[in-house]
Protein backbone atom coordinates (compact mmCIF):
# COMPACT_ATOMS: atom_id res chain seq x y z
CA UNK A 1 0.00 0.00 0.00
CA UNK A 2 1.23 3.64 -0.62
CA UNK A 3 1.59 5.20 2.37
CA UNK A 4 2.35 8.91 0.96
CA UNK A 5 -0.88 10.74 0.67
CA UNK A 6 -1.84 12.27 -2.56
CA UNK A 7 -2.52 15.99 -3.02
CA UNK A 8 -6.21 15.36 -3.13
CA UNK A 9 -5.89 13.68 0.08
CA UNK A 10 -3.77 16.07 2.07
CA UNK A 11 -5.73 19.13 0.67
CA UNK A 12 -9.45 17.25 2.58
CA UNK A 13 -7.41 16.94 5.62
CA UNK A 14 -6.41 20.12 6.13
CA UNK A 15 -9.42 21.75 5.00
CA UNK A 16 -11.39 19.99 7.28
CA UNK A 17 -8.33 19.94 10.32
CA UNK A 18 -8.80 24.19 10.06
CA UNK A 19 -12.17 23.79 10.34
CA UNK A 20 -12.39 21.08 12.93
CA UNK A 21 -9.62 24.10 14.90
CA UNK A 22 -11.54 27.47 14.55
CA UNK A 23 -15.45 26.58 14.13
CA UNK A 24 -15.53 23.02 15.87
CA UNK A 25 -13.45 23.20 18.64
CA UNK A 26 -14.68 26.38 20.19
CA UNK A 27 -17.60 24.31 20.32
CA UNK A 28 -17.30 21.05 21.81
CA UNK A 29 -17.37 21.68 25.30
CA UNK A 30 -20.85 23.15 25.04
CA UNK A 31 -22.10 20.58 22.51
CA UNK A 32 -21.29 18.01 25.61
CA UNK A 33 -22.37 20.17 28.50
CA UNK A 34 -25.76 21.03 26.89
CA UNK A 35 -26.29 17.61 24.95
CA UNK A 36 -26.96 19.54 21.69
CA UNK A 37 -26.80 18.48 18.63
CA UNK A 38 -24.49 20.63 16.83
CA UNK A 39 -27.31 21.60 13.55
CA UNK A 40 -25.21 24.53 12.39
CA UNK A 41 -22.03 22.67 12.38
CA UNK A 42 -23.55 19.61 10.28
CA UNK A 43 -24.91 22.34 8.06
CA UNK A 44 -21.48 23.82 7.48
CA UNK A 45 -19.87 20.34 6.93
CA UNK A 46 -22.54 20.26 4.01
CA UNK A 47 -21.31 23.12 2.23
CA UNK A 48 -17.51 21.65 2.26
CA UNK A 49 -19.17 18.90 1.00
CA UNK A 50 -18.42 16.40 3.91
CA UNK A 51 -22.04 14.88 4.58
CA UNK A 52 -21.40 13.52 0.77
CA UNK A 53 -17.62 13.07 0.93
CA UNK A 54 -17.79 9.48 -1.35
CA UNK A 55 -21.18 10.06 -2.76
CA UNK A 56 -20.55 10.17 -6.78
CA UNK A 57 -20.02 14.12 -8.08
CA UNK A 58 -23.48 13.15 -10.46
CA UNK A 59 -25.34 12.66 -6.74
CA UNK A 60 -24.00 16.20 -5.25
CA UNK A 61 -21.01 14.44 -3.58
CA UNK A 62 -17.34 15.01 -3.17
CA UNK A 63 -16.72 12.11 -5.11
CA UNK A 64 -13.55 11.31 -2.76
CA UNK A 65 -12.01 7.98 -1.46
CA UNK A 66 -12.29 6.60 1.94
CA UNK A 67 -8.97 7.55 2.93
CA UNK A 68 -10.34 11.04 2.56
CA UNK A 69 -12.95 9.79 4.15
CA UNK A 70 -11.17 8.71 7.04
CA UNK A 71 -8.56 11.80 7.31
CA UNK A 72 -11.93 14.05 7.89
CA UNK A 73 -13.14 12.16 10.54
CA UNK A 74 -10.02 12.00 12.28
CA UNK A 75 -9.75 15.30 12.00
CA UNK A 76 -13.32 15.77 13.10
CA UNK A 77 -12.99 13.74 16.23
CA UNK A 78 -9.99 15.84 17.84
CA UNK A 79 -12.04 18.57 18.26
CA UNK A 80 -15.61 17.17 18.86
CA UNK A 81 -16.33 12.92 18.84
CA UNK A 82 -20.32 13.30 18.84
CA UNK A 83 -19.89 15.56 15.33
CA UNK A 84 -17.55 12.77 14.28
CA UNK A 85 -19.85 9.51 14.78
CA UNK A 86 -22.63 11.80 13.47
CA UNK A 87 -20.70 12.18 10.42
CA UNK A 88 -19.95 8.89 10.37
CA UNK A 89 -23.30 7.28 11.04
CA UNK A 90 -25.12 9.53 8.28
CA UNK A 91 -22.19 8.03 5.73
CA UNK A 92 -21.07 4.52 6.72
CA UNK A 93 -24.12 3.33 7.68
CA UNK A 94 -27.05 5.02 5.30
CA UNK A 95 -25.40 6.81 1.99
CA UNK A 96 -23.13 3.43 1.92
CA UNK A 97 -26.10 0.81 1.54
CA UNK A 98 -28.29 2.92 -0.83
CA UNK A 99 -25.11 3.41 -2.91
CA UNK A 100 -24.41 -0.41 -2.86
CA UNK A 101 -27.72 -1.96 -3.30
CA UNK A 102 -29.96 0.97 -3.98
CA UNK A 103 -31.70 1.16 -7.75
CA UNK A 104 -30.84 3.84 -10.02
CA UNK A 105 -33.84 5.48 -8.97
CA UNK A 106 -33.63 5.45 -5.07
CA UNK A 107 -30.01 6.67 -5.63
CA UNK A 108 -31.47 9.83 -7.17
CA UNK A 109 -34.01 9.90 -4.76
CA UNK A 110 -32.43 10.13 -1.94
CA UNK A 111 -28.64 10.77 -2.09
CA UNK A 112 -28.68 14.30 -3.26
CA UNK A 113 -30.22 15.59 -0.67
CA UNK A 114 -27.97 13.24 2.01
CA UNK A 115 -24.89 14.71 0.50
CA UNK A 116 -26.34 18.51 0.73
CA UNK A 117 -26.68 17.91 4.23
CA UNK A 118 -30.69 18.30 4.15
CA UNK A 119 -31.65 15.01 5.15
CA UNK A 120 -30.03 12.92 7.79
CA UNK A 121 -29.53 9.30 8.08
CA UNK A 122 -29.70 6.67 10.34
CA UNK A 123 -29.22 2.96 10.31
CA UNK A 124 -31.75 0.90 12.55
CA UNK A 125 -30.52 -2.58 12.85
CA UNK A 126 -29.85 -3.34 16.55
CA UNK A 127 -32.83 -3.73 18.60
CA UNK A 128 -33.85 -4.44 22.61
CA UNK A 129 -32.77 -8.69 21.91
CA UNK A 130 -30.77 -8.29 18.57
CA UNK A 131 -27.13 -6.35 19.46
CA UNK A 132 -24.45 -8.88 18.50
CA UNK A 133 -26.53 -11.17 17.42
CA UNK A 134 -27.52 -8.94 14.76
CA UNK A 135 -29.60 -11.79 12.96
CA UNK A 136 -31.83 -12.38 16.10
CA UNK A 137 -34.29 -9.86 14.44
CA UNK A 138 -37.83 -9.26 15.51
CA UNK A 139 -38.78 -6.30 13.48
CA UNK A 140 -41.17 -8.35 10.78
CA UNK A 141 -42.13 -6.72 7.54
CA UNK A 142 -44.89 -8.44 5.70
CA UNK A 143 -45.85 -7.78 1.49
CA UNK A 144 -49.38 -6.24 1.29
CA UNK A 145 -51.07 -4.87 -1.43
CA UNK A 146 -48.24 -2.67 -3.16
CA UNK A 147 -46.12 -2.47 -0.36
CA UNK A 148 -44.56 -3.39 3.06
CA UNK A 149 -45.94 -3.31 6.31
CA UNK A 150 -42.85 -3.06 9.07
CA UNK A 151 -43.85 -3.59 12.84
CA UNK A 152 -40.56 -3.18 15.56
CA UNK A 153 -38.87 -1.72 17.68
CA UNK A 154 -35.02 -0.42 17.45
CA UNK A 155 -32.45 0.46 20.03
CA UNK A 156 -29.55 2.63 20.55
CA UNK A 157 -29.99 4.21 16.92
CA UNK A 158 -27.52 7.41 16.29
CA UNK A 159 -29.04 10.02 14.87
CA UNK A 160 -32.60 8.56 15.51
CA UNK A 161 -34.08 11.73 16.37
CA UNK A 162 -33.14 14.19 13.56
CA UNK A 163 -32.93 11.80 10.91
CA UNK A 164 -34.87 11.83 7.51
CA UNK A 165 -34.23 8.61 6.03
CA UNK A 166 -33.68 5.63 7.90
CA UNK A 167 -32.02 2.51 6.67
CA UNK A 168 -34.35 -0.58 8.66
CA UNK A 169 -34.21 -4.47 8.49
CA UNK A 170 -36.87 -6.40 9.08
CA UNK A 171 -38.25 -10.43 8.89
CA UNK A 172 -39.47 -10.87 5.61
CA UNK A 173 -39.40 -14.75 6.17
CA UNK A 174 -39.63 -16.12 9.76
CA UNK A 175 -38.55 -19.19 8.72
CA UNK A 176 -35.25 -18.50 6.65
CA UNK A 177 -32.84 -17.32 9.89
CA UNK A 178 -30.57 -14.89 8.60
CA UNK A 179 -31.36 -15.19 5.29
CA UNK A 180 -35.22 -14.15 5.86
CA UNK A 181 -34.36 -10.43 6.53
CA UNK A 182 -34.20 -7.95 4.30
CA UNK A 183 -33.76 -3.79 4.24
CA UNK A 184 -35.27 -0.53 3.75
CA UNK A 185 -35.23 2.78 3.04
CA UNK A 186 -37.76 4.23 5.24
CA UNK A 187 -38.57 8.30 4.82
CA UNK A 188 -38.66 9.03 9.16
CA UNK A 189 -42.06 10.77 8.11
CA UNK A 190 -44.03 7.35 7.17
CA UNK A 191 -46.88 7.14 9.34
CA UNK A 192 -46.20 4.42 12.10
CA UNK A 193 -42.94 6.03 12.39
CA UNK A 194 -41.84 6.98 15.94
CA UNK A 195 -39.25 8.28 18.29
CA UNK A 196 -39.53 6.66 21.80
CA UNK A 197 -37.11 8.13 23.82
CA UNK A 198 -33.53 9.27 23.25
CA UNK A 199 -30.91 7.83 25.63
CA UNK A 200 -28.79 9.41 28.56
CA UNK A 201 -25.50 8.29 27.83
CA UNK A 202 -22.23 8.62 29.25
CA UNK A 203 -20.72 10.16 26.05
CA UNK A 204 -21.08 11.24 23.09
CA UNK A 205 -23.40 13.82 24.19
CA UNK A 206 -23.88 15.85 21.27
CA UNK A 207 -24.77 12.65 18.41
CA UNK A 208 -28.20 11.41 19.82
CA UNK A 209 -29.09 8.04 20.03
CA UNK A 210 -33.15 6.56 20.01
CA UNK A 211 -34.72 4.04 20.36
CA UNK A 212 -37.45 3.74 17.64
CA UNK A 213 -40.71 1.69 16.95
CA UNK A 214 -43.17 1.19 13.83
CA UNK A 215 -46.44 0.36 14.06
CA UNK A 216 -48.25 -0.72 11.44
CA UNK A 217 -45.72 1.63 8.70
CA UNK A 218 -46.99 1.01 5.60
CA UNK A 219 -43.79 1.83 3.13
CA UNK A 220 -43.80 1.29 -0.67
CA UNK A 221 -42.56 -1.63 -2.63
CA UNK A 222 -40.11 0.32 -4.30
CA UNK A 223 -38.39 1.07 -0.96
CA UNK A 224 -36.92 -2.33 -0.33
CA UNK A 225 -33.29 -1.98 -0.33
CA UNK A 226 -32.23 -4.71 -2.45
CA UNK A 227 -33.55 -8.31 -2.87
CA UNK A 228 -35.73 -9.67 -0.24
CA UNK A 229 -33.59 -11.87 2.05
CA UNK A 230 -30.30 -9.91 1.11
CA UNK A 231 -30.54 -7.39 4.45
CA UNK A 232 -27.99 -9.61 6.55
CA UNK A 233 -25.53 -9.39 4.14
CA UNK A 234 -26.01 -5.98 2.75
CA UNK A 235 -25.68 -5.11 7.03
CA UNK A 236 -22.58 -7.23 7.70
CA UNK A 237 -21.08 -5.04 4.59
CA UNK A 238 -22.22 -2.13 5.65
CA UNK A 239 -21.09 -2.06 9.24
CA UNK A 240 -17.41 -3.19 7.23
CA UNK A 241 -17.29 -0.02 6.67
CA UNK A 242 -18.35 1.75 9.47
CA UNK A 243 -15.67 0.40 11.52
CA UNK A 244 -13.19 2.21 9.47
CA UNK A 245 -15.00 5.13 10.34
CA UNK A 246 -15.11 4.08 13.99
CA UNK A 247 -11.57 3.67 13.94
CA UNK A 248 -10.62 7.09 12.38
CA UNK A 249 -12.99 8.65 15.06
CA UNK A 250 -10.97 6.86 17.63
CA UNK A 251 -7.88 7.66 16.55
CA UNK A 252 -9.19 11.38 16.86
CA UNK A 253 -10.00 10.73 20.49
CA UNK A 254 -6.98 9.76 20.91
CA UNK A 255 -4.74 12.23 19.10
CA UNK A 256 -6.77 14.90 21.11
CA UNK A 257 -5.97 13.05 24.85
CA UNK A 258 -2.35 12.72 23.31
CA UNK A 259 -2.18 16.62 22.56
CA UNK A 260 -3.37 17.84 25.23
CA UNK A 261 -1.13 15.24 27.04
CA UNK A 262 1.98 16.81 25.40
CA UNK A 263 0.84 20.13 26.42
CA UNK A 264 0.46 19.63 29.81
CA UNK A 265 3.75 17.16 30.18
CA UNK A 266 5.35 20.46 28.32
CA UNK A 267 3.47 23.04 31.20
CA UNK A 268 2.95 20.94 34.35
CA UNK A 269 6.09 21.68 36.74
CA UNK A 270 6.98 19.32 39.66
CA UNK A 271 10.52 18.88 41.71
CA UNK A 272 11.70 21.77 39.94
CA UNK A 273 11.65 19.81 36.60
CA UNK A 274 8.61 20.42 33.78
CA UNK A 275 6.46 16.49 34.30
CA UNK A 276 7.54 15.66 30.88
CA UNK A 277 11.53 15.31 31.90
CA UNK A 278 10.32 12.79 34.27
CA UNK A 279 10.57 8.76 32.99
CA UNK A 280 7.21 7.80 34.35
CA UNK A 281 5.57 10.52 32.14
CA UNK A 282 8.14 9.68 28.69
CA UNK A 283 7.33 6.42 28.89
CA UNK A 284 3.17 7.11 28.97
CA UNK A 285 3.71 9.55 25.97
CA UNK A 286 6.02 7.00 23.99
CA UNK A 287 2.90 4.61 24.12
CA UNK A 288 0.48 6.93 23.34
CA UNK A 289 2.40 7.90 20.08
CA UNK A 290 2.98 4.51 19.21
CA UNK A 291 -0.14 2.77 19.29
CA UNK A 292 -1.73 5.90 17.60
CA UNK A 293 -0.09 5.88 14.87
CA UNK A 294 -0.15 2.01 14.52
CA UNK A 295 -3.78 2.75 14.59
CA UNK A 296 -4.02 4.87 12.04
CA UNK A 297 -2.34 2.50 9.59
CA UNK A 298 -4.37 -0.05 10.19
CA UNK A 299 -7.77 2.26 9.74
CA UNK A 300 -5.50 3.54 5.80
CA UNK A 301 -5.21 -0.18 5.14
CA UNK A 302 -8.57 -0.91 5.44
CA UNK A 303 -9.86 2.14 3.92
CA UNK A 304 -7.36 1.57 0.91
CA UNK A 305 -8.46 -1.73 0.59
CA UNK A 306 -11.96 -0.96 0.42
CA UNK A 307 -11.32 1.56 -2.21
CA UNK A 308 -9.50 -0.78 -4.34
CA UNK A 309 -12.84 -3.04 -3.97
CA UNK A 310 -11.44 -5.84 -2.01
CA UNK A 311 -12.09 -8.20 1.01
CA UNK A 312 -11.73 -5.87 4.03
CA UNK A 313 -13.83 -7.14 6.53
CA UNK A 314 -10.99 -8.45 8.62
CA UNK A 315 -8.64 -5.36 7.55
CA UNK A 316 -12.06 -3.06 9.14
CA UNK A 317 -12.22 -5.26 12.40
CA UNK A 318 -8.40 -4.79 12.87
CA UNK A 319 -8.30 -1.97 12.61
CA UNK A 320 -11.54 -0.64 14.82
CA UNK A 321 -10.32 -3.18 17.57
CA UNK A 322 -6.78 -1.56 18.21
CA UNK A 323 -7.81 1.80 17.58
CA UNK A 324 -10.65 2.12 20.05
CA UNK A 325 -8.75 0.29 22.52
CA UNK A 326 -5.89 2.49 21.61
CA UNK A 327 -8.02 5.51 22.14
CA UNK A 328 -9.27 4.39 25.55
CA UNK A 329 -5.67 3.75 27.04
CA UNK A 330 -4.70 7.21 25.98
CA UNK A 331 -7.82 8.75 27.40
CA UNK A 332 -7.28 6.86 30.05
CA UNK A 333 -2.83 8.14 30.32
CA UNK A 334 -3.67 11.73 29.45
CA UNK A 335 -5.81 11.65 32.24
CA UNK A 336 -3.42 10.10 34.18
CA UNK A 337 -1.11 12.97 33.25
CA UNK A 338 -3.18 14.93 34.54
CA UNK A 339 -3.46 14.15 38.12
CA UNK A 340 -6.73 16.17 40.01
CA UNK A 341 -7.32 18.17 37.06
CA UNK A 342 -7.53 15.52 34.84
CA UNK A 343 -10.54 13.95 36.91
CA UNK A 344 -12.23 17.58 36.51
CA UNK A 345 -14.51 19.70 33.53
CA UNK A 346 -12.36 22.19 33.81
CA UNK A 347 -9.98 20.40 31.22
CA UNK A 348 -11.24 18.01 28.54
CA UNK A 349 -9.65 14.58 29.40
CA UNK A 350 -12.84 13.47 31.21
CA UNK A 351 -14.74 14.15 27.85
CA UNK A 352 -12.35 12.02 25.74
CA UNK A 353 -12.63 8.96 28.53
CA UNK A 354 -16.03 9.50 28.13
CA UNK A 355 -16.20 9.64 24.28
CA UNK A 356 -13.93 7.01 23.86
CA UNK A 357 -15.25 4.11 25.71
CA UNK A 358 -18.35 4.26 23.47
CA UNK A 359 -15.71 3.16 20.49
CA UNK A 360 -15.40 -0.68 22.04
CA UNK A 361 -18.98 -0.96 21.81
CA UNK A 362 -20.81 0.31 18.89
CA UNK A 363 -21.31 -0.79 15.45
CA UNK A 364 -19.22 -4.21 16.76
CA UNK A 365 -18.05 -4.28 20.17
CA UNK A 366 -14.33 -5.22 20.83
CA UNK A 367 -15.34 -8.85 21.84
CA UNK A 368 -17.00 -9.29 18.25
CA UNK A 369 -14.16 -7.74 16.53
CA UNK A 370 -11.94 -10.30 18.03
CA UNK A 371 -14.36 -12.95 16.68
CA UNK A 372 -14.73 -11.57 13.02
CA UNK A 373 -10.71 -11.77 12.78
CA UNK A 374 -10.40 -15.09 13.79
CA UNK A 375 -12.76 -16.30 11.87
CA UNK A 376 -10.43 -14.87 9.25
CA UNK A 377 -7.62 -16.03 10.22
CA UNK A 378 -8.51 -19.76 10.90
CA UNK A 379 -10.46 -19.52 7.39
CA UNK A 380 -6.84 -18.51 5.63
CA UNK A 381 -4.96 -20.87 7.77
CA UNK A 382 -7.70 -23.65 6.73
CA UNK A 383 -7.24 -23.09 3.25
CA UNK A 384 -3.81 -22.92 3.15
CA UNK A 385 -3.47 -26.53 5.07
CA UNK A 386 -6.14 -28.18 1.62
CA UNK A 387 -3.78 -26.48 -0.41
CA UNK A 388 -6.50 -23.98 -1.57
CA UNK A 389 -4.94 -20.05 -2.24
CA UNK A 390 -7.07 -17.27 -1.69
CA UNK A 391 -7.20 -14.98 -4.67
CA UNK A 392 -8.88 -11.51 -5.55
CA UNK A 393 -9.45 -10.44 -9.19
CA UNK A 394 -10.13 -7.32 -9.73
CA UNK A 395 -11.40 -6.07 -13.32
CA UNK A 396 -10.73 -2.47 -13.47
CA UNK A 397 -10.38 0.70 -15.87
CA UNK A 398 -7.03 0.44 -17.11
CA UNK A 399 -4.96 -0.30 -14.43
CA UNK A 400 -4.13 -2.43 -11.64
CA UNK A 401 -5.91 -1.82 -7.96
CA UNK A 402 -2.87 -3.50 -7.03
CA UNK A 403 0.57 -3.07 -7.79
CA UNK A 404 1.28 -6.55 -9.81
CA UNK A 405 3.38 -9.16 -8.01
CA UNK A 406 4.63 -10.77 -11.70
CA UNK A 407 3.27 -9.92 -15.00
CA UNK A 408 3.06 -13.13 -16.42
CA UNK A 409 1.69 -12.43 -19.85
CA UNK A 410 0.89 -9.40 -22.49
CA UNK A 411 -1.95 -9.12 -24.76
CA UNK A 412 -0.86 -7.52 -27.66
CA UNK A 413 -4.48 -6.14 -28.22
CA UNK A 414 -5.74 -2.35 -26.99
CA UNK A 415 -6.08 -1.69 -23.57
CA UNK A 416 -9.79 -2.16 -22.46
CA UNK A 417 -12.20 -0.11 -21.04
CA UNK A 418 -14.67 -1.95 -18.95
CA UNK A 419 -17.54 -0.41 -16.98
CA UNK A 420 -18.58 -0.87 -14.45
CA UNK A 421 -15.33 -2.47 -12.13
CA UNK A 422 -15.83 -5.60 -10.96
CA UNK A 423 -14.67 -7.19 -7.88
CA UNK A 424 -14.93 -11.51 -7.73
CA UNK A 425 -13.26 -12.93 -4.81
CA UNK A 426 -13.00 -16.95 -3.88
CA UNK A 427 -10.80 -19.82 -2.96
CA UNK A 428 -8.95 -20.99 -5.80
CA UNK A 429 -8.49 -24.51 -7.23
CA UNK A 430 -7.73 -26.09 -10.35
CA UNK A 431 -10.87 -26.27 -12.18
CA UNK A 432 -12.98 -24.60 -9.64
CA UNK A 433 -12.86 -21.13 -10.92
CA UNK A 434 -15.83 -18.80 -11.39
CA UNK A 435 -17.62 -18.67 -14.21
CA UNK A 436 -16.55 -16.12 -16.72
CA UNK A 437 -18.70 -13.05 -17.84
CA UNK A 438 -19.66 -12.43 -20.89
CA UNK A 439 -17.16 -10.89 -23.38
CA UNK A 440 -17.98 -6.91 -23.41
CA UNK A 441 -15.21 -5.47 -25.22
CA UNK A 442 -13.36 -7.37 -28.22
CA UNK A 443 -10.49 -6.31 -30.08
CA UNK A 444 -10.77 -4.58 -33.61
CA UNK A 445 -6.63 -4.41 -34.27
CA UNK A 446 -6.60 -6.59 -37.85
CA UNK A 447 -9.87 -7.47 -37.15
CA UNK A 448 -9.27 -10.27 -34.88
CA UNK A 449 -12.43 -10.41 -32.95
CA UNK A 450 -10.84 -12.05 -29.45
CA UNK A 451 -12.04 -10.44 -26.21
CA UNK A 452 -9.36 -7.80 -25.44
CA UNK A 453 -7.12 -8.64 -22.25
CA UNK A 454 -4.41 -6.37 -21.05
CA UNK A 455 -1.99 -8.33 -18.39
CA UNK A 456 -2.17 -10.96 -15.93
CA UNK A 457 -0.12 -10.91 -12.74
CA UNK A 458 0.42 -13.60 -10.08
CA UNK A 459 2.45 -13.81 -6.79
CA UNK A 460 5.56 -15.77 -7.18
CA UNK A 461 5.89 -18.71 -4.77
CA UNK A 462 2.37 -20.00 -5.21
CA UNK A 463 1.56 -23.57 -5.92
CA UNK A 464 -1.44 -22.84 -8.46
CA UNK A 465 -0.33 -19.78 -10.22
CA UNK A 466 0.18 -22.01 -12.99
CA UNK A 467 -3.36 -22.84 -12.98
CA UNK A 468 -4.74 -19.65 -12.50
CA UNK A 469 -2.86 -17.96 -15.38
CA UNK A 470 -3.46 -20.80 -17.74
CA UNK A 471 -7.50 -20.43 -16.40
CA UNK A 472 -7.23 -16.27 -17.11
CA UNK A 473 -5.90 -16.84 -20.21
CA UNK A 474 -8.43 -19.28 -21.13
CA UNK A 475 -11.01 -16.45 -20.16
CA UNK A 476 -10.18 -13.06 -21.18
CA UNK A 477 -13.44 -11.54 -20.61
CA UNK A 478 -11.94 -11.50 -16.91
CA UNK A 479 -9.55 -9.38 -18.34
CA UNK A 480 -7.38 -7.02 -17.64
CA UNK A 481 -6.79 -9.05 -14.32
CA UNK A 482 -4.73 -8.15 -11.26
CA UNK A 483 -4.37 -11.62 -9.12
CA UNK A 484 -2.37 -11.72 -6.01
CA UNK A 485 -1.77 -14.46 -3.66
CA UNK A 486 -0.68 -13.91 -0.30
Amino acid sequence: MELQLNDSQLAIRDLVRRFAREQLAPQSARIDREHAFPAQIIAELAKLGLMGIFIPERYGGAGMDHISYALALEELAVACASTAVIVSAHSSLACWPILAAGTEAQQARFLPAMAAGQALGCFALTEPEAGSDAAAQRSRARAEGEGYVIDGTKNFITNGPQAAVAIVFAVTDPGAGHRGISAFIVPTDSAGFEVVRTEEKLGIHGAHSAQLRFTQMRIAADLRLGEVGSGFKLAMQTLDGGRIGIAAQAVGIGRAALERALLYAGQRRAFGAPIGSFQAVQMKLADMAVELDAARLLTWQAAARKDAGAAHSKEAAMAKLFASEAAMRAANEALQIHGGYGYTREFPLERYYRDAKITEIYEGTSEIQRLVIAARVLETRAASASGKSRFTAVVHRGRHAFPPCRTLNSNPCTRPRISPATTRTGWATPGSFPTPAACTVRCTAGGCGRCVSSQVSVCPKTPTRASIFSWAMARPAYLPLSICLP
